[in-house]
This record gives C-alpha cells, sequence and structure tokens, in this order.
C-alpha cells in the first residue's frame, strides 16, 4: 500500500506504521477481524477489535479513493487534457474532496451559461478580462459583438458567466471557501407556513439558528427529519456580505475597469455556483458526523443488548402478555424447542384468573419449569404480578424480558421457517422464552435496526448502519463462541469466516449426519477450506466432544503446543486442564518462537483454566417498585428502581415500571461532566433514579442519576 497512506492511517488512528502494515496484510490475504484479533496478537501487536476495525475502515477509503483516480485519470485522459503534471498531482492526492476539486473543470455537466457564452464565442474576451489589464473594455467587448451578442453589455455578460464558472471550478477559491464554512456556517431552521400544528414535536427549532460545527448529532439529526416530512426550511450558510469581499481581496488585487467586471463576475459565482455547492458539502459532511455519532450509539446499545446474561439451557416457560387478547403462553425445553402453548386470561376484561393459576401451576409442574420470562410490553407488570401469587410445586424464578423485535420476528420469514404451523403469537411467545435462555442466539435473527435501541436509526446512511450493526453482532458472536451442535443457523453465519450459505451447510450436514464429534470434522463441510476453517474454528466450540480441546477457545493450530507443555509438565490435555498446579509449572518464556508470542501464550493459559468460559454476567432478578401502575403513581422526589432501555447522545431512557419510560438527561446521569451518556451508563444496566418532574398529559417524565447515591 502506498507509503503515504499508511503514515496518514498512522497519524489518524495513532497505531504504529507497523502495527498498520501487518494488519493490512492479514486483511487482505482474507482474515476477518474477530480471528486477527484473537488469534493474530503477535503480528497486530495486541490490537483490539475496534483498532483493526478503524485500520480497515481506512485502508477501504484509501482503496476507494485510487478506485476514483483510475476513473477521473480515464475521464481527463480521453479530453486529451492530461499532462505529466497533472497525472503527478492526482497521484499525490489523499483527500477524495481535493480529487474532486481537480476533477471539477473536466467533469461532464450540463449545458451551463458559460458552456453557452463559450459556444458564442466569448472565451477569449473572459481571458483578456481575467487578466486585468488597463486597457479599455468596451472597446475590446465591442469586437465580440455579433448576431448571438447583439450589445457591448451581453458580451461583458457572458464573459462574466465564464469567469464565474473559472471561480466556481478553481480548487484554490474552492479551498478557501470551504474553510471559511467549516468555521462560520449556521445552520437556520424556520417553520413551514400552515404547518404549525403538524410540527409541534419540533416546536424548538421553528426559529433556530446555530452554528453548524457545533451542532449536536441528535439536534441536526431532527431538524433534518422535519425538513425531509415538509415542516422546516432549512439553510447552511455563511454571511454574504462577509465572504464576497474577503474573496474579491484574496483573488481580485487590482483596481481598473477590467478588475470590476471580475469582481463582478466573483460575486455572481460565488452566489449562483459556490455557494450552493459548498452549502451541500457542509450539509453532507455534517450528516456523515451525525450519523457516525448516532450510528456510534447505536451500535454500543446493540453490543450491550447482544450481551445480556443469559439464563442458559433450562426449561422456560415463556409469556406474550396481553389484556383483552389473552397471554400467549409456551413451554420450550433446554434448546429452545417448543412443547407446549395455550392462553390465559387472567386480566381484565375476562378476569379468569383462577383458572388461569392453575393452568400455569399445571404446566410448571408437568413440564418441569426452571424459569418464567415475561414479556415487558403491555400487561407485562400485571402479569408479573400475578404470577408471583402462584404457589409453585417447585422453585421458579420470574423474569421479565425485553420485547423489542419480538413482533418483527414473528412476522419474519425467519420464524415462519422454524414454526410453519403456528401462529404469530406463539411465535413471539417463544421468542422470549429464548431471550431468556440465550439473548444473543434469539437476537441474531432479527434486524438490529429492529430491536429499537437507536436514535434516528432511519435517518442515518442505512448502508453504514447496518455495515456498523452487522459488525457488533459478528463481534459478540464471536467474543461468546457458538456451540456448533445447538447453534442455529443464524447464529453460525456471524461466526468469523463462515457466512450464510456455509452456515446452512453446517446444519445440513449435522442433520443428515447427526451432531459433529469434532472441530475436524468440520473440514467434511462442503465448501469448508483451510483458509474458512481456519478463521472460524476457534470460535465453534463441541461440549461434548472427546477431545478436551474441541470444547475450548484454543485454536486448533495450538493444539500441538498444549500437548507439548502438558508433556513438558509430566501430565495430559485432561491433566493440565484440572490441576492448576501444573499450570503454574509452566513457564510462558520457554515458548516463544517467532510466530507464537506472550500474548497467544497468557490466552491459552487463560482458556485452559477456565475451558469455554462465557464471559457474559451471571444472570440476576430485577424487581420494579410495586406501588407505581400507572404514571398518574409517580411523585416527584421519589426515589425509584429502573432498567435503562436506551441510550442517545442527550440521555438515557430508564424504565420504572409503568408503560412511559422516563429520561435522564445527560447532564443528569453524574456529578462529573460527560460528554457523552455511553460513557458511564448501558443499555439493561440496573440503576436508582429520582423524579425530577411528572408531565402526565404529555407522558414525559424527566429523572436524575446524579442525586441519587
Amino acid at each position: 500500500m502506498n507509503t503515504i497512506y499508511i503514515s496518514l492511517i498512522q497519524k489518524r488512528t495513532h497505531i504504529s506504521e507497523r502495527q498498520i502494515r501487518h494488519t493490512i496484510s492479514l486483511l487482505t490475504k482474507g482474515a476477518t477481524v474477530p480471528f486477527i484479533a484473537r488469534y493474530r496478537k503477535e503480528q497486530t501487536g495486541n490490537l483490539d477489535e475496534m483498532q483493526i476495525r478503524d485500520i480497515q475502515s481506512e485502508f477501504e477509503a484509501f482503496e476507494t479513493l485510487d478506485a476514483r483516480k483510475k476513473t477521473v485519470l480515464k475521464s481527463i485522459e480521453e479530453q486529451d487534457a492530461l499532462t505529466p503534471e497533472m497525472r503527478r498531482q492526482i497521484d499525490e492526492i489523499v483527500l477524495l474532496q481535493d480529487l474532486e476539486d481537480v476533477y471539477l473543470p473536466f467533469k461532464p455537466k450540463r449545458k451551463t451559461r458559460a458552456i453557452i457564452a463559450k459556444q458564442k464565442g466569448l472565451e477569449p474576451l473572459a481571458r483578456f478580462l481575467f487578466a486585468l489589464p488597463n486597457g479599455n473594455v468596451n472597446d475590446e467587448a465591442h469586437k465580440y459583438v455579433s448576431k448571438e451578442c447583439s450589445s457591448v453589455e451581453d458580451t461583458l455578460q457572458g464573459a462574466r458567466d465564464i469567469i464565474a464558472e473559472w471561480f466556481h471550478e478553481d480548487k484554490h477559491v474552492r479551498s478557501f471557501v470551504r474553510s471559511v464554512f467549516q468555521r462560520d456556517a449556521v445552520i437556520k431552521s424556520k417553520l413551514v407556513k400552515g404547518k404549525d400544528d403538524e410540527a409541534q414535536k419540533y416546536a424548538q427549532y421553528f426559529d433556530y439558528t446555530e452554528l453548524l460545527k457545533k451542532c449536536p448529532s441528535h439536534r441536526l439529526l431532527a431538524i433534518m427529519r422535519a425538513y425531509k416530512e415538509g415542516l422546516l426550511r432549512v439553510s447552511i450558510l455563511v454571511d454574504k456580505k462577509d465572504i464576497v469581499p474577503r474573496l474579491v481581496s484574496r483573488f481580485v488585487r487590482k483596481q481598473n475597469p477590467a478588475a470590476d467586471q471580475v469582481r463582478l463576475a466573483l460575486e455572481d459565482g460565488y452566489i449562483r455556483l459556490l455557494a450552493p455547492s459548498i452549502e451541500t458539502e457542509c450539509y453532507n459532511e455534517a450528516k456523515k458526523r451525525a450519523d457516525i455519532s448516532a450510528i456510534r450509539v447505536f451500535a454500543e446499545n446493540l453490543r450491550q443488548l447482544l450481551l445480556m446474561p443469559p439464563y442458559g439451557q433450562k426449561r422456560i416457560l415463556g409469556i406474550d402478555p396481553g389484556f383483552r387478547s389473552g397471554c400467549k403462553v409456551v413451554c420450550v425445553n433446554e434448546v429452545g424447542a417448543l412443547l407446549h402453548n395455550e392462553t390465559i386470561y387472567p386480566h381484565p376484561p375476562q378476569n379468569e384468573s383462577k383458572m388461569a393459576i392453575k393452568k400455569i401451576a399445571q404446566l410448571v409442574a408437568s413440564y418441569k419449569i426452571d424459569a418464567i420470562a415475561i414479556g415487558n410490553g403491555t400487561a407485562g407488570r400485571e402479569t408479573e404480578r400475578f404470577m408471583q401469587r402462584i404457589a409453585f410445586p417447585h422453585k421458579v424464578q420470574v423474569f421479565v424480558v425485553s420485547e423489542a423485535g419480538a413482533s418483527v420476528y414473528s412476522a419474519s420469514s425467519v420464524a415462519r421457517e422454524e414454526f410453519p404451523q403456528y401462529d404469530v403469537t406463539v411465535r413471539g411467545a417463544v421468542s422470549i422464552a429464548r431471550r431468556l435462555m440465550d439473548p444473543l442466539a434469539e437476537l441474531v435473527k432479527i434486524d438490529p435496526k429492529s430491536i429499537g435501541v437507536g436514535q434516528y436509526q432511519h435517518d442515518v446512511n442505512q448502508t453504514d448502519l447496518k455495515k456498523s450493526l452487522d459488525e457488533v453482532v459478528e463481534s459478540c458472536v464471536n467474543m461468546v463462541g457458538v456451540e456448533l451442535n445447538t447453534a442455529s443457523k443464524h447464529l453460525l453465519a456471524y461466526v468469523a469466516g463462515v457466512g450464510p450459505t456455509l452456515a446452512q451447510s453446517i446444519v445440513d450436514i449435522r442433520d443428515q449426519e447427526g451432531a459433529f464429534a469434532s472441530r475436524s470434522d468440520l473440514l467434511n463441510v462442503p465448501k469448508m477450506g483451510k483458509k474458512t476453517f481456519e478463521q472460524c474454528a476457534g470460535f465453534l466450540r463441541i461440549a461434548q466432544a472427546k477431545y478436551v480441546l474441541d470444547r475450548t477457545a484454543v485454536h486448533p493450530e495450538r493444539y500441538a503446543l498444549v500437548e507439548k507443555m502438558a508433556r513438558d509438565v509430566g501430565t495430559t490435555v485432561v491433566g493440565l486442564i484440572a490441576h492448576k498446579e501444573l499450570r503454574e509449572k509452566i513457564s510462558i518464556q520457554s515458548y516463544i518462537s517467532d510466530e507464537i508470542g506472550e500474548p497467544t501464550l497468557r490466552d491459552i493459559l487463560a482458556e485452559l483454566e477456565k475451558p469455554g468460559r462465557d464471559p457474559r454476567d451471571k444472570v440476576t432478578i430485577f424487581s420494579f417498585n410495586e406501588s407505581l401502575k400507572t404514571i398518574a403513581d409517580v411523585k416527584e422526589g421519589a426515589v425509584l428502581p429502573g432498567i435503562i432501555t436506551n441510550v442517545t447522545n442527550f440521555g438515557a431512557f430508564v424504565d420504572i415500571g409503568i408503560k412511559q419510560n422516563g429520561l435522564v438527561h445527560i447532564s443528569h446521569i453524574t456529578q462529573e461532566f460527560i460528554s457523552n451518556p455511553v460513557e458511564v451508563v448501558s443499555v439493561n444496566q440496573q440503576v436508582q433514579v429520582k423524579v425530577l418532574s411528572v408531565d402526565a398529559e404529555k407522558n414525559r417524565i424527566q429523572l436524575s442519576m446524579k442525586d441519587v447515591q
């Protein structure tokens, strides 16, 4: 890769050039980010996934730049306008915007006023004026009077049109105007006449002005959403009275009649061409920054949700609660297979609570249920209280789980494929039950955008959003690891190097030939080449494997090393795992080589200490304040337990046990200053909050965390 590019990546990421080169080399050879982060620490200098993805992103951006350079060079060459100097200039460009500035004069365009003037033969006059001579302008202009230009003023106007376009396309002029916009541009929004009622939720932006570079992402995205909905008029601009004189003083330094014409052309070029062009650029750049910020928050929220503690492979009774339509009840076994389903009606209007209690107790006993999972939607709290009244034949824990995205799953092709004979209510209840068992394994079946833990997810760049969220899912799946013999094809698809097609092949082989006995059996799967096996094997576990290392995160390429360690201390691999005192005899320095360094060796020993360890926390039961049933019960000054359901750039939303979530504004999260809530809070975090205010009419609850110990 271009040495200049490597140097720029180093400056932007603060990662050494050596680490960058090795990382790019691995990426170009087909290595995945999770594999590089976990199993190639020596080559990267122990970079984490985020650092590797930063390098990957920069690398891909420069690849895009190089591809664009080829297109630009070809286009200019076809116009017989490519000089050796221009080729060298283009080769040295490192910013896409600079490349587009160079290409702008050669870019095919519609019939502009300048093109029409050139067709009338006025370009020589434009060049005469642009040279700022002291001669008589009118006399020179009179030479170009013709049928197409019947007066001196017509010829001068045409010449000014040409000069205006020259200024518009001049890279130095554009760079200067761009720098002014980046520093001084303001964003202004005004209410569209007659939209007062329709736009009430955007009332704060009805007559709004803010320096663009200081406008936070959530505010910019809100303004742009209102603009797209036709509710606000939005502009990004700098004061013309300020910038035009500065342009003139910088680029037109003489005082004579020709200079007067050039000044007129410059002002026209700025107003008609330059300002709209740079305004669009500024908007796109600000939108891109806002998107990045919003996507980052969404991605972090999703990560926290995916890594929620699992209850484990137990028998679960799942409930999708409801009032009039009843509560859909399902029982699933240890691997999430549906055993039974029916509907109970413990709430109004039916109020069949006695029958419902009898039925639930019977199901718990018959199917040896370990825990009950209740969706947190409509009637969720009421159903939780109802369940706590039941005397079960054995200990049964009751949990409330997030329903986010369950309705999307239940109506999806994935759900129809899993449960073709059941309706959406049954599928939704099964999803709720499985979420308690293993949130990650269930949530990967849902489009991440539908899980509802972001802000303005429909307003940001959808391609960038999907890429980021897919990376988060991939990261979480590989961090936790996947049980090869029970994982769904949807979960397997996110394992490093696998993908949907190979995941389906793995499931097909598993269904046809039975469970995989060892990791090496994966090589019998069609299209499972050695490179793909290298990428995925370490992240796939076989709990019942005969060979103990197949149950761990130790990569097969290091099996021989672990066996040597075991022999060196006079034991087997099984003995090495079982006895801490034997592991403590191992000297890491004895096994360091050109290929294997201390990071990998420490990872191996940590894995031998806790083979196949799940990095997620243990699930805990949470209880809301029992006195709260509606927003009317929420009193100012009360301190309440809650669970964070969503984090945004401006604060965190907290479920306090009623239908309406409360908002903890960023200024009320902690006593210390923070620039982003994700620095201190996360989705699914259990917190104590103080009620600052309640607006029952608007269903708004303002909360504080910093006032609560």
